[in-house]
């Protein structure tokens, strides 16, 4: 069985995953905690990423959470494709701070009263 080599562009890191797994089953190889192990179907949305190059087999994409437009831009949900060769791909929303430990500016904290 074919195996491809994912790599993450925010963070430089990369995984290996079989074309019978879907990419975000490959990316629980990375070992990082907050990896959404959830749905698994396309109905939450949270591992939104955007494929920057390669090539992949999809499953139907949630409209409610990938437009089509979207996806004509390469923006996928990470458990419904599996990839056919190398991939070099983006991680947005939620599971960007899980995947690549990038952490928001804190907020600005009330003063006590």
């Amino acid at each position: 069985m074919p195996s491809y080599t994912i790599h993450i562009e925010n963070d430089g890191s990369s995984y290996r995953c079989t074309d019978t797994r879907s990419v975000l089953e490959g990316m629980e190889s990375l070992g990082k905690k907050g990896i959404p192990v959830g749905c698994r179907g396309g109905d939450c949305g949270v591992c939104k990423v955007q494929i920057l190059s390669g090539s992949y087999t999809k499953r139907v994409m949630s409209r409610a959470h990938i437009s089509a437009e979207e996806e004509a831009s390469g923006c996928v949900l990470a458990c419904r494709i599996k990839p056919t060769s190398d991939l070099l791909l983006r991680v947005m929303g939620p599971m960007k701070k899980s995947v690549c430990g990038v952490v928001e500016p804190a907020g600005v904290l009330s003063p006590s009263t």
